[in-house]
């Protein structure tokens, strides 16, 4: 499901710049599915797929695995387009450091929509 995050990420060089002093390691949790995405300098070194026993990380992203999907669609509906929209509609949880999370919100966002399926044009 992330398996293209880390390429995606690491090619956007504003993207990188924008999280230059973020270096993190932090959970993705799809339903079941799990992910440690390990972030240095803004680039992503890794991506873990799951189950782990205890894994260390400073924030949790949890999600049902359909409102990850809506989220990643091409065209996401009202209230999935957006992190702080599944945030409000209670779909997804942040646990752990959530200033962490917060003082680099814009990054977080821009990273997670990169995995959004391409339009396509009419």
């Amino acid at each position: 499901m992330l398996d293209q995050l880390k390429d995606k990420v690491n090619a956007d060089a504003a993207l990188v710049r924008r999280g230059r002093f973020l270096s993190t390691q932090f959970l993705i949790e799809a339903g079941p599915a799990q992910w440690l995405v390990d972030i240095v300098e803004g680039k992503i070194a890794s991506i873990a797929k799951g189950p782990f026993v205890m894994p260390s990380w400073s924030f949790a992203l949890r999600a049902p695995r359909e409102e990850w999907q809506k989220f990643w669609s091409a065209a996401p509906p009202p209230g999935c387009n957006d992190l702080m929209a599944l945030i409000k509609r209670r779909m997804l949880k942040v646990d752990g450091d959530v200033h962490l999370f917060m003082a680099n919100l814009r990054y977080f966002k821009e990273s997670l929509e990169k995995m959004r399926a391409e339009r396509v044009a009419a």
